[in-house]
């Protein structure tokens, strides 16, 4: 009898860790991403304050705020804009650049950002929103 707790006990924690799995690796690319495209202006906590920053007219975000600054809620679909450059035009040079095109030729996935429409988006793109997400305070 005791076993056969242990064995239910051991199923559900391994589903509980493949369950968790995939969002822990996204994070974890995301995080890769981050460093290599986002830390020189947002610092490697991405608080706004990477050796970058001073350059700047206008500082660089504070990235683990932005949760508080939407009420608590992370916004997602505002975040992958944001990052791809789909939702600001600036002038070339200006501001932060835009990311689509770096994340254009990986995989896509789909995505719920809220609205409860599936939207196809760079797997990466994802991963670094994911990873920003986890920086919220």
């Amino acid at each position: 009898m005791m076993s056969g707790r242990i064995v239910i006990a051991a199923l559900a924690a391994g589903a509980a860790v493949a369950a968790c799995a995939p969002q822990d690796l996204a994070v974890s690319r995301g995080a890769a991403l981050f460093e290599d495209y986002c830390t020189v202006c947002h610092g490697s906590g991405g608080r706004g304050d990477g050796t970058l920053a001073a350059d700047w007219d206008t500082p660089p975000a504070d990235l683990t705020t932005i949760s508080q600054r939407n009420g608590g809620t992370f916004p997602l679909a505002r975040v992958l804009s944001q990052i791809d450059g789909y939702s600001r035009k600036t002038e070339a040079g200006q501001g932060m650049p835009e990311l689509g095109a770096v994340f254009q030729d990986g995989p896509f996935v789909t995505v719920d950002t809220g609205d409860g429409i599936a939207t196809p988006v760079p797997e990466a793109l994802l991963d670094l929103a994911r990873y920003v997400e986890s920086l919220q305070q």
